[in-house]
């Protein structure tokens, strides 16, 4: 298993957040995005919040890589236009590559059992 984190902005207005947090709720996203992420070798997303920032652990199988999961997502219309929706509630954060959504963190700790 491989985990990822990763963070986003949203535009920092409350009822767009909120309306960003009623899409997330169980039973409302979208069928074919899941089975895209499955498909891709995701097998667990989590996102946090604290104001406007977002945090999100993805956890996926040894074989994912994102170049693949880019391919996967180009050819899969629900995805688009999901991605789409979404973007109208999200905003880059400032060191965000161009074109970048979600930005991979850097590990800088882990806990150390002694």
């Amino acid at each position: 298993m491989k985990k990822f984190c990763l963070a986003l902005d949203l535009i920092n207005d409350e009822k767009n957040i909120a309306e960003y947090e009623d899409w997330h709720k169980p039973g409302v996203g979208w069928k074919e995005v899941r089975q895209n992420d499955l498909d891709s070798g995701i097998t667990n997303i989590e996102i946090y919040r604290t104001g406007n920032r977002m945090f999100m652990i993805l956890e996926t199988t040894d074989e994912f890589t994102f170049e693949n999961k880019k391919a996967l997502d180009a050819d899969c219309a629900k995805v688009l236009e999901w991605e789409a929706l979404m973007w109208k509630y999200q905003q880059a954060i400032p060191w965000a590559k161009p074109g970048e959504k979600w930005v991979l963190m850097d590990k800088i700790f882990q806990f150390e059992k002694e």
